[in-house]
């Protein structure tokens, strides 16, 4: 088992055009005191030059899902060189539940280096591998979808 933290620090401010309303900005502090500026996404009156929470959440399943490959593909013997991908999530209305990010798209890029080159079927197999092993995926309900390139 381990542990994960991170400190979230809001202070009250007006609304940058909006003066009925707050601001949604707010900071997240991550090990090392990285500070990243969130603030709910613009539809719901957030900054667009922060990130969004759901911004967050779908590079996290990105994230995990890569780290995941990379570790699979490095055992199997292969030399990953570059790993790109352009997650899209998406917000929809449950019924009876709110919103929901119900799915999200994973579209990895990936260039491979060295004598080694997985064909179609072990990259298949790598990218399986990594979505059922990837911690982030496996605690959600959003539908994780892995479009190959």
């Amino acid at each position: 088992m381990s542990t994960h933290q991170a400190a979230i620090r809001w202070q009250r401010a007006d609304h940058e055009s909006e003066s009925d309303t707050y601001s949604r900005n707010h900071h997240v502090i991550l090990n090392g005191g990285q500070q990243i500026c969130v603030s709910a996404s613009e539809e719901f009156k957030g900054d667009p030059q922060c990130a969004d929470p759901e911004q967050m959440l779908v590079s996290a399943v990105s994230s995990c899902h890569m780290l995941f490959f990379l570790a699979i593909a490095d055992f199997q013997g292969y030399r990953v060189e570059s790993y790109e991908d352009d997650p899209k999530g998406y917000l929809e209305n449950m019924e009876k539940k709110g919103k929901a990010v119900t799915r999200i798209e994973l579209s990895p890029r990936i260039t491979f280096g060295g004598d080694k080159m997985p064909d179609q079927k072990a990259l298949e197999r790598m990218h399986s591998s990594a979505h059922s092993n990837c911690f982030i995926r496996n605690s959600i309900t959003a539908d994780v979808k892995i479009n190959y390139l």
